[in-house]
């Protein structure tokens, strides 16, 4: 008997899940008889503030949200912006003859259901129902089979909210007096954080190394054709059996590593050249092997991620905003897994179409099965695949744009994953000559033939290194034989340097913290966002830069609480949280021993242990750490030298350097961009600064006034302005403000004179009267010059316009019809090439907001990490795909109206007026905490 028909004849089902498109999509798979409802994410959780805690709870539980006292029993208060959801949901309920809770299979799908079932309080029966995929099937099996909450998942949620927002709470306090208010710390968000700037810090401390070789082009001959090349290309591998030194034979200081390793120079390596000018070279030796390649295994969470980044330009946050709505809509199955198994529908499905896509001769005899890779692997969930007993095609599915992109990428990896291994063969000549000098080298080259493409034919994946070469990429060497002679065609001599460890980008860093096993392949998204968020890492291309604030924030935390941030002791407490959820360790002894160190209060030594807790040799006193702040010197923790006695700090108001103590004679000191990557801050650019004008320029009194006239560096640019004289009231009615005009681009701080500041303060300036005696004005504004006539105003061409147009020329512009909307278009700053979403030109433009990149379809401004020099194509299209990715929300506020009707029908007024409010409260809620609108579906905590 199917669902529906069953509710027919049951009663009414209240199903409630995560999100409203989630809602929207399974009440159409479960007919009438079901009423389908959003939680819109989390419905309760630790509150945000002391003024959110209940009355009766004081003191540290007040501060905290958690009572560490009393087996750190949560405070947990209803969302202000989800009350009236809740209020609908109790209403909902009361009308119901059984509950679903179908929020998603993983912790905190189970967290959130645990809280439903805590909040509603149902007095009727109440199921715990679980599907990966959103299609008809899924969902009908998924109400007919349902199971019971599983406490240990919303144990172990449970501990790793409060154990953040104890290291949260904690910590971020001691960075707001140390260091700069308004800072966080948070249990894997800090340790990302560190990963960024050591990465900087080898940098920083990187001396590259010059080294030169040759590279000879070799003939056989014979005329050659595609499958049997004329000539092939060697690099010098060794001379006289010493091997020739490449860019892996230094250390970060510029040191050679290997003692028989031959480091040559420009003029060794050029007079190496021409001792081989005749040189007579043959073929040493032919060696080859068979090559063949298996599958990439179906897509998790984290290789998602570093995929959608490498090969459509999206950041970790876009990729699972997408994978989102694939996923709510029914065309993938759940998006956050650490699992690469597929179910056997799926490799059914996948099988299907390799013989209907590719033939017979790619199909394995039997189906790939991957294991997993991941350590405590959180759920047992399917790995990211289309979803359905039968794949839909990406041409079938009818997706347009980044959501067509990401579902195309994950259906090619997964029908792929069940094809046959690609195999070829992998060849290395090696070539032998004696140079003039007597001198023996050897050169030496690769290549690699494919015979048959197995599953390169549906997918290859990308590589982080741009030079990389991908899996698919055959190089045809020259068929030839141990002996063959050849002639050296071309010897060219190419020099090197070493370069430094690249930056992370958003791909590698989610790399880098899975290998760690920090943190759950689920929050990786988050935890970058948040590092980006507040300020710690920002963005120059692809890449992340740490900012000089972080390099303070890590500083602290490395000296005074090197635990919390030790890679090895977050790994270990990943393990610790998962014993809790597997119910091999129990949460409260352990939290005791995180907070109060060996044993807790009241506890004898061994209690944690004793609880199934390991050794714990990693565990023990957070509360103490944070007590006795007096060893930590807030200058030194934000202090670093440049060199030359210049040293960097980081202020309360940003980073700046000084040479020399304050109030001495000869100090200096100057602010630092804050967009500045903490690698390019030498020596000779601090010096650069420290040379620039700074504080007030003295220009003059002004001779009507009297009044002394200053120039001046603001927030917003240079500047000038009027000094009043002692006594002038500041406030009330009476109070007299000064006159101040910012400077033209064309002017600077220290050639501006007090003409030029007169001249500046005297705008706006009256140009005259139209034959209406309506008076029209020159006036410079924040977007530039205009003029104003009434309410009517024009753009001006320049700034010098503003004091040499005349009445004549202001009439002639207003005789011309006002453009509407938008200025004449200016001509592009940079050209970035084709979108590979919209397939239109990418360019960067000047807009009244700042520079922004386009496609003609969609805008988005370039963030404070990036500019217009240095951004590169796959930055402006990660921009575009993240601006897409937030784009729909607009539609949604069209439809508004549409659902205000009920509202009018309703028989109370309270019930409008309780809409009304919730929207109030939304919004509200929505300017207080951003980070909030996320949970719509589900983030993670903001202590992460």
């Amino acid at each position: 008997m199917s669902p529906t028909s069953e509710a027919a004849h049951g009663g009414r089902r209240l199903v409630i899940v995560e999100s409203p498109a989630k809602a929207k999509t399974i009440k159409g798979y479960l007919g009438p008889g079901y009423v389908v409802e959003a939680s819109v994410g989390h419905i309760r959780d630790l509150p945000s503030g002391a003024a959110e805690v209940p009355e009766k709870y004081t003191g540290e539980v007040r501060r905290l949200g958690v009572d560490v006292e009393h087996d750190f029993q949560p405070i947990y208060v209803v969302n202000a912006d989800k009350k009236a959801q809740v209020k609908k949901l109790k209403e909902l309920l009361s009308e119901s003859d059984e509950l679903f809770l179908a929020t998603d299979e993983d912790r905190e799908g189970e967290a959130i259901a645990w809280h439903l079932q805590e909040v509603l309080k149902p007095k009727i029966p109440v199921h715990r129902m679980v599907f990966h995929e959103i299609t008809k099937d899924a969902i009908r099996d998924a109400v007919a089979n349902p199971r019971e909450l599983n406490k240990k998942l919303v144990d172990a949620q449970e501990t790793r909210r409060i154990l953040d927002r104890l290291y949260g709470y904690e910590v971020s306090p001691v960075l707001w007096k140390k260091v700069m208010p308004r800072l966080s710390a948070g249990r894997v968000q800090s340790v990302a954080t560190r990963l960024v700037v050591e990465r900087e810090r080898e940098r920083i401390a990187f001396r590259s190394a010059e080294y030169w070789d040759l590279t000879g082009t070799f003939g056989t001959g014979r005329a050659g054709d595609a499958s049997d090349p004329a000539a092939l290309v060697a690099r010098l591998t060794a001379v006289d059996g010493r091997r020739i030194a490449q860019g892996r034979d230094f250390d970060s200081l510029g040191q050679i590593k290997g003692a028989n390793t031959l480091h040559l120079d420009e003029g060794q390596a050029r007079a190496l050249a021409a001792a081989l000018e005749n040189t007579r070279f043959s073929v040493r030796s032919v060696e080859s092997k068979p090559y063949r390649r298996s599958p990439y295994a179906p897509f998790r969470t984290t290789t998602l991620q570093q995929e959608a980044s490498r090969k459509l330009g999206f950041g970790a946050k876009a990729t699972m905003q997408v994978a989102q709505k694939l996923y709510e809509n029914g065309f993938i199955t759940y998006m956050r897994t650490d699992s690469t198994t597929l179910s056997d529908t799926a490799v059914r499905a996948a099988r299907a179409q390799v013989t209907q896509l590719y033939g017979a001769d790619y199909l394995p005899d039997k189906p790939r099965t991957y294991a997993g890779k991941v350590k405590n692997a959180q759920e047992a969930h399917e790995a990211i695949r289309p979803s359905g007993d039968r794949f839909r095609t990406p041409a079938e599915t009818g997706l347009t744009g980044d959501q067509f992109r990401l579902y195309e990428l994950i259906w090619k990896r997964t029908v792929a994953s069940q094809m046959k291994d690609a195999v070829g063969n992998s060849v290395t000549v090696k070539i032998g000559g004696t140079a003039a000098d007597g001198r023996d080298t050897e050169f030496s080259a690769s290549g690699k033939t494919i015979t048959f493409h197995g599953f390169l034919k549906a997918y290859v994946e990308g590589a982080d290194d741009p030079n990389a070469e991908l899996d698919d990429r055959e190089r045809r060497l020259p068929q030839v034989g141990e002996g063959d002679p050849l002639s050296a065609d071309a010897m060219s001599v190419d020099g090197h340097s070493t370069k430094a460890p690249a930056r992370y980008t958003e791909a590698s860093l989610v790399k880098e913290l899975e290998e760690r096993e920090i943190g759950r392949p689920s929050t990786y998204a988050s935890i970058i966002g948040t590092i980006l968020d507040r300020g710690y890492v920002f963005k120059k291309g692809t890449a992340l830069v740490p900012s000089f604030l972080s390099f303070a924030v890590v500083n602290l935390l490395e000296k005074h609480f090197g635990r919390l941030v030790d890679y090895d002791f977050t790994a270990r407490m990943e393990d610790d949280l998962d014993r809790i959820a597997s119910g091999e360790a129990q949460a409260v002894p352990w939290l005791r021993r995180f907070y109060f160190g060996e044993g807790g209060p009241g506890d004898g030594a061994g209690a944690a242990a004793d609880a199934g807790n390991g050794d714990g040799d990693h565990l023990g006193g957070l509360k103490e750490l944070v007590t006795d702040l007096g060893a930590i010197d807030a200058r030194e923790v934000s202090s670093f030298p440049v060199g030359d006695g210049i040293v960097l700090r980081v202020g309360r108001y940003g980073p700046y350097i000084e040479r020399g103590e304050k109030d001495s004679e000869g100090h200096q000191r100057a602010d630092v961009p804050e967009d500045l990557a903490p690698d390019e801050l030498t020596v000779a650019f601090a010096e650069e600064l420290l040379a620039k004008p700074s504080g007030d320029f003295e220009l003059g009194a002004d001779p009507v006034s009297g009044h002394q006239i200053i120039a001046r560096d603001g927030r917003y640019g240079p500047y000038v302005t009027e000094v009043l004289p002692e006594g002038t009231p500041k406030t009330g009615k009476n109070a007299v403000k000064p006159r101040t005009a910012s400077l033209f681009k064309s002017m600077a701080l220290d050639t501006v004179t007090l003409d030029d500041a007169l001249k500046l303060m005297s705008l706006p300036r009256v140009v005259g009267k139209d034959a209406e005696g309506v008076e029209i004005t020159a006036q410079n504004g924040r977007y530039g010059p205009y003029l104003k006539k009434g309410t009517d105003s024009r753009s001006l061409t320049s700034e010098d316009q503003l004091f040499t147009i005349t009445l004549d020329e202001s009439l002639a512009i207003y005789a011309q019809p006002k453009q509407r909307g938008r200025a004449a278009a200016k001509p592009p700053l940079k050209e970035l090439g084709e979108d590979p979403v919209s397939g239109k030109p990418v360019v960067v433009k000047d807009g009244r907001f700042g520079p922004y990149v386009t496609d003609g379809e969609t805008n988005a401004t370039l963030r404070s990490g990036d500019s217009v020099e240095e951004i590169t194509p796959e930055r402006g299209y990660e921009l575009l795909a993240e601006k897409r990715a937030k784009s729909p929300a607009k539609k949604t506020a069209k439809k508004a109206p549409a659902k205000k009707a009920p509202a009018k029908k309703a028989p109370a007024k309270k019930t409008a007026t309780a809409a009304k409010k919730t929207t109030t409260a939304k919004k509200a809620t929505a300017k207080k905490a951003p980070a909030k609108k996320a949970s719509a579906t589900k983030t993670a905590g903001p202590d992460a």
